[in-house]
């Protein structure tokens, strides 16, 4: 009988068989350690799908409405479009509530284009659905339609006091964006 064939017999050198574990853990070892090169690799092309902080910074805007009084229309800038926020006196919100839906083009309720109890906050991105140009109506003394709102000077197109288009060939009414009130008075666009 051969020697390695003896019962009782030990392989490799006078160890005896410990069941393949230093085998396993051999081959545990360095696929831990590939797995952590390939992440260290890996990950910098990971990382660069990230936004830029220039991107992340456009991303929100905060805008103080302590400034503006009760009537005026201001304008800031999100993400390169024109956002217009306008105080409205509550002649301009009974006036934008009493619209029957019929007779809006796209119907939508004031109240579902303000937030609840701040219904004199209207903030709108002042770009015409039309064909992208800016609606005249911000200014005092700019004029702002039939209907109190704002007014596409390429087109014609007429909005309400509540942004919502009344007249002309915007398709569309003016879209609110992702805003929420963080104070009273302060607003985050985005």
């Amino acid at each position: 009988m051969a020697q390695g064939a003896q019962a009782g017999a030990m392989p490799h050198g006078g160890e005896p068989d410990s069941g393949g574990t230093r085998r396993d853990f051999l081959y545990l070892a360095t696929g831990a350690v590939a797995g952590m090169g390939l992440l260290s690799v890996a990950w910098p092309f990971i990382d660069q799908m990230n936004p830029a902080a220039d991107v992340l910074a456009l991303s929100t805007t905060d805008a103080d409405l302590s400034h503006i009084e009760v009537g005026q229309r201001v304008t800031i800038t999100w993400q390169g479009k024109p956002i217009f926020i306008d105080h409205r006196t509550p002649e301009e919100i009974k006036a934008a509530e009493d619209v029957p839906l019929s007779a809006l083009p796209d119907p939508q309720a004031d109240k579902d284009r303000v937030k609840k109890d701040k219904a004199e906050w209207l903030v709108v991105i002042g770009i015409c659905t039309h064909l992208g140009c800016i609606p005249g109506g911000q200014r005092l003394g700019d004029p702002r339609g039939e209907y109190g709102g704002w007014l596409c000077p390429c087109h014609g197109s007429q909005y309400d006091t509540s942004g919502r288009i009344r007249k002309g060939p915007a398709p569309l009414n003016l879209a609110v964006p992702p805003y929420a009130f963080t104070q009273d008075k302060l607003i985050r666009i985005g």
